[in-house]
C-alpha cells in the first residue's frame, strides 16, 4: 500500500508531509492516532543516527534545522512513507497480517526508489533522481517503527526480529527478482551496497552536531537502484534482463546468508537460472578494479552496525586458525559445515568475469568526466584495471603477511602474469581488501563453484563519489555529477558481462 501508487497521491502526501517522523515520536505522538509505533524501546546502531544533525552549511557554529535523515527522507519525496505505513501497523491485527504487511510495504519502498532513479513517473523531492540515501533512510525510519510499534496482539522479541528481518529483505529488492525462462534471454543478477563510514568527518562547533561523513552515498547502490528492471537488446539477438538487490554494510546479516538466499535459488538448474551475477562496490579513486582475486579472511574494520567480527590485537592481524571469526562462515544451509575448518570452504576464490573484453570495450568513452576526475586518460571518464593484488598469510599459523602483484599493472593484459596465491596459504586480503566488498565477492564466486556453474561471476570495485563542494552541504552539482558518471559507467560493464554470458 505504498501511497505514491495510490491515484490521491498528491493529497496524501501533503496531508502528512508535516508529521513528525515516527521514530522521533514523543509523548505528543504517543497521544494520538500513532501511539501504537511510539514507545520507547531501544533503536538499533544505525537507527540511532536518524536524529544525527549536521552545523549549518553557512555557519558551522550552528546545528543545522532539521535531521539529515530528514532531510535524505523529504528530498526523496519519500516523507509520506513512514506515516502511512505506522497507520497500516496500527490497524493490523494478527501476527500474519503484519508478515504480510511488511513484505508488501518493503517491496514498494523498493519499486518507488527504484522508480526514482529510473525516473518512472514524477520525480518527486528536492534531491538528483539518481540520489540512492533516501532509501537508505526510510528504510532505517521504518525498521525504527516496526522496533517501537506496540501491536494489539502478543508479539515475541524472534517474532519483532522476524518481522524487521522481512522488512529489510524486501526493501532492498531481494524478494522480487524474476526473470523470464527459455534460451532466447540472458539473465544477470547484480548487487549494490548501502551508504557507509558514516561515522566522523569534519564537523563544526556547534553542540550535539555529526560529523559530515553522514552524507555518505553508494554508488555500487545507486547503480542498482539504475539498472533493475531494465533490459536491453544484445548483438547476438538475444534480450539481456537484469535484476539487481542492495546489500547492508554489516557483517551480521552476511553472517545470516543475506546473499546466498538471493542469489543461491537463481543459481539453481532450472529454465530461469542465472548466465552472470556480479557483486559491486565503492573503492577510492578515479578507477574501475576488476578484482581477480577473493579472500576469505574479514573484519578488521567495523560495518554499519560496529559489529567487527576480526579486529587486530596489540596492533596485530589475528589467524583465522586462533579466531574463526576471522574467516567468512556459510550457514548451512547453503553448504557451511557445522565446526569451522580452515579449508572449507576455501580461503581463494577468483572471478570468472571477462576481464579482457571489459578493459577493451572503453565503457568510459561516452561517459562525460566529472569536475577532478583524476584518471590521466583525458579520453575516458574512468580507467578500468584488472586487479591482481592480495595479501596473504604464507603460513596459517604466522601473523607474517606477504602482499602479491602490487601494484597492479594498468596496461592489458600485463606484460607479466599476476602470481596466483600459494597453495596451502590463509587469505588476509583479496584485491578489494578484506572489507564486506570483498566478502560480497567471495560468497558470490563460492556460491558459483558450488553450483558447478561457469557463468561470469566476480566483483566490480567503482571509484569513489564522496566529492562535495561544500563542507556541510547535502548535495551539490560536483556529488552528483560523480554519481552519475560512476553509474552511467558501470551500468556499461554490467552490460559487457551480459554481451559476453
Amino acid at each position: 500500500m505504498f501511497p505514491f501508487k495510490a491515484k490521491a497521491a498528491a493529497a496524501l502526501l501533503a496531508a502528512v508531509s508535516a508529521l513528525t517522523p515516527l521514530w522521533a515520536a514523543g509523548p505528543a505522538a504517543a497521544r494520538g492516532a500513532a501511539g501504537c509505533a511510539a514507545s520507547q524501546a531501544p533503536l538499533s546502531v544505525e537507527e540511532s543516527r536518524l536524529s544525527w544533525v549536521l552545523p549549518e552549511d553557512g555557519d558551522a557554529a550552528e546545528a543545522g534545522a532539521e535531521p539529515f535523515s530528514r532531510q535524505m527522507i523529504e528530498g526523496g519525496g519519500f516523507q509520506a512513507y513512514g506515516p502511512a505505513l505506522t497507520r497500516a501497523l496500527c490497524r493490523t491485527r494478527n501476527l500474519s497480517g503484519a508478515r504480510t504487511l511488511v513484505e508488501r510495504e518493503g517491496r514498494d519502498l523498493w519499486r518507488a526508489a527504484v522508480d526514482r532513479a529510473q525516473r518512472r513517473g514524477q520525480v518527486r523531492g528536492s534531491l538528483p533522481y539518481s540520489d540512492d540515501r533516501p532509501l537508505y533512510w526510510t528504510r532505517l525510519q521504518s525498521t525504527a517503527t516496526l522496533r517501537r510499534w506496540t501491536p494489539g496482539f502478543a508479539l515475541s522479541a524472534a517474532q519483532r526480529t522476524a518481522l524487521i528481518t522481512a522488512f529489510d529483505r524486501a526493501s532492498r529488492g531481494m524478494t522480487d527478482i524474476g526473470f523470464p525462462a527459455g534460451k532466447g534471454v540472458k539473465r544477470v543478477v547484480m548487487s549494490g551496497f548501502d551508504p557507509y563510514t558514516l561515522d566522523g568527518g569534519t564537523t563544526g562547533s556547534a553542540a550535539g552536531t555529526a560529523g559530515n561523513n553522514i552524507r555518505h552515498g553508494n554508488p555500487s547502490g545507486a547503480t542498482a537502484l539504475a539498472l533493475d528492471g531494465t533490459s536491453y537488446r544484445t548483438a547476438d539477438g538475444r534480450t539481456a534482463y537484469l535484476q539487481a538487490y542492495t546489500l547492508p554494510v554489516n557483517y551480521t546479516e552476511f553472517e545470516a546468508g543475506y546473499l546466498e538466499d538471493t542469489v543461491g535459488p537463481l543459481m539453481r538448474p532450472g529454465p530461469r537460472r542465472v548466465d552472470a551475477s556480479i557483486t559491486v562496490s565503492q573503492a577510492s579513486g578515479s578507477v574501475f578494479d576488476l578484482e581477480q582475486w577473493n579472500g576469505r579472511y574479514h573484519g578488521v574494520s567495523p560495518g554499519n552496525d560496529h559489529s567487527q567480527p576480526c579486529p587486530t590485537l596489540n596492533g596485530a592481524p589475528q589467524l583465522a586458525a586462533d579466531h574463526h571469526d576471522c574467516d567468512t562462515a556459510v550457514v548451512q544451509r547453503w553448504g557451511g559445515p557445522k565446526e569451522f575448518i580452515l579449508t572449507n570452504p576455501p580461503q581463494w576464490t577468483t572471478t570468472t568475469l571477462p576481464v579482457g573484453q571489459m578493459i577493451k570495450a572503453d565503457t568510459g568513452a561516452s561517459v562525460p568526466r566529472p569536475p577532478g576526475d583524476e584518471w590521466p586518460d583525458p579520453s575516458v571518464a574512468f580507467g578500468v584495471v584488472w586487479h591482481t593484488d592480495y595479501t596473504e598469510f604464507p603460513d596459517c599459523s604466522s601473523t607474517a603477511l606477504v602482499t602479491r602483484n602490487s601494484p597492479p599493472p594498468t596496461q592489458y593484459p600485463p606484460a607479466t602474469a599476476p602470481v596466483p596465491p600459494d597453495s596451502g596459504s590463509c587469505s588476509y586480503s583479496g584485491g578489494g581488501g578484506n572489507y564486506l566488498s570483498n566478502e560480497s565477492g567471495y560468497r558470490n564466486t563460492l556460491l558459483r563453484d558450488r553450483m558447478g556453474l561457469k557463468i561470469p561471476a566476480g566483483h566490480i570495485h567503482t571509484p569513489d563519489m564522496q566529492r562535495f563542494e561544500r563542507p556541510f552541504d547535502v548535495s551539490d552539482a560536483t556529488f552528483d555529477a560523480w554519481r552519475l558518471a560512476i553509474v552511467a559507467q558501470a551500468g556499461n560493464l554490467v552490460h559487457v558481462v551480459a554481451d559476453n554470458s
